[in-house]
């Protein structure tokens, strides 16, 4: 099958879906790959690379869908909303797209996509189950958020990180307080702590401990009912007002007692709970910062301003959108392999494998022969 890779439209997005690293083991399964050109330049892939491992490179994006036979994005319409909408008049009946789509987020926009009659499978969706690991682009994705918001935070904070011991005096290490400790915010521990940086987090599930001190963070405990922190697909639940109250009373003294807060908290289909309070931003000592990975939806910190540096009380609220795209070279990469492997597994023998019951498609599926075929897509829509 012919798949095509145009260009990314989303405002500032650097990022191309498949990295020419990936394109041989495609070719070995008889694919072609075809690119709209300029596509991986931001990444630092040149078109002359992609041609090197056996891609073809076409002028225009028109060109791109109206040869391919499967249209591999970052991100697809929903995940861009508006720019994405001009791709609608180039998809075909039956044509395969897989991206990030937002399906549960924008779930209007898998109805625009119902309507052109494409096969559509959302790579948010992809179940996090053992098989599907190397197909799980969110993980891969957070890792690198959770790594550049500490950068990030290191960067504007007017301290340094390690305690030093100096002839000049002893310099204290920065204390880093970061709440989530899902793939983003253990990598956010992982480097606070390389940095130096005396870590704790916190989790609303309680089977994140292990993994918190494992990278010599001090976990932070609200005991809550057994069950309720986590869906079955790993997913953080949401809670109820009780506890988020509770919840709130614990962080205010962790959080005025620190140099840096990140927050990665975030339920599916949702608008990030707010677990920084205004008031807790008052509390903090001046020249703290605020990295709130949550942003995107609506943020975790009351104060946040999507896509905005802002300064209140103080303190520096960080409120990034896409901060994989501004390590484009290796979160390009990482997406690509998780782009190409998940490819692979849904295409077999030149078509679409016909099990449409197997779990990973079923779980990406969103559309088909003019179908929201997705429940909980379905469900989104009549909310």
């Amino acid at each position: 099958m012919i798949i095509g890779v145009p260009k990314e439209t989303f405002p500032g997005e650097r990022r191309v879906a498949l990295a020419p690293h990936v394109l041989a083991s495609l070719k070995k399964a008889g694919h072609e790959v075809l690119l709209e050109t300029g596509s991986g330049a931001e990444a630092g892939f040149p078109d002359k690379e992609f041609v090197e491992r056996g891609a073809r490179v076409a002028p225009s994006r028109a060109e791109v869908f109206a040869a391919a036979d499967v249209i591999a994005q970052v991100r697809g319409l929903g995940s861009n909303r508006e720019a994405g909408r001009a791709d609608l008049e180039l998809l075909r009946e039956k044509q395969i797209v897989a991206a990030l789509l937002d399906p549960l987020g924008a779930p209007e926009c898998v109805r625009d996509l119902a309507q052109r009659k494409v096969t559509a499978f959302s790579l948010e969706l992809v179940p996090r189950i053992t098989r599907a690991q190397s197909m799980d682009v969110l993980s891969s994705q957070a890792s690198i958020a959770g790594y550049k918001a500490v950068i990030l935070a290191a960067t504007v904070l007017p301290k340094i990180f390690p305690m030093m011991m100096t002839a000049a005096g002893t310099i204290a290490a920065a204390h880093v307080f970061i709440i989530g400790a899902a793939v983003a915010g253990l990598q956010a521990i992982a480097t606070a702590r390389r940095l130096g940086a005396v870590v704790q987090a916190y989790d609303v599930r309680a089977a994140a401990k292990e993994a918190v001190a494992s990278l010599g963070a001090k976990f932070v405990e609200i005991p809550m009912p057994e069950g309720e922190a986590e869906d079955k697909g790993g997913y953080a639940k949401a809670q109820s007002d009780d506890f988020l109250r509770r919840q709130r009373e614990m962080m205010t003294s962790i959080v005025a007692a620190s140099d840096v807060v990140i927050t990665t908290a975030l339920i599916p289909g949702r608008p990030a709970p707010v677990l920084i309070t205004g008031d807790m931003v008052k509390g903090m000592p001046p020249g703290s910062v605020i990295v709130d990975l949550a942003a995107e939806r609506g943020g975790n910190c009351e104060l946040t301003q999507p896509g905005e540096t802002t300064i209140e009380h103080g303190v520096t609220i960080l409120g990034p959108t896409d901060l994989p795209s501004s390590v484009p070279h290796h979160s390009s990469q990482m997406y690509g392999k998780n782009m190409a492997t998940f490819l692979l597994h849904i295409l077999k023998d030149g078509a679409l494998r016909p099990d449409l019951d197997e779990e990973i498609l079923k779980e990406t599926l969103v559309t088909k022969d003019g179908e929201i075929t997705h429940a909980r897509v379905r469900e989104a829509l009549t909310a």
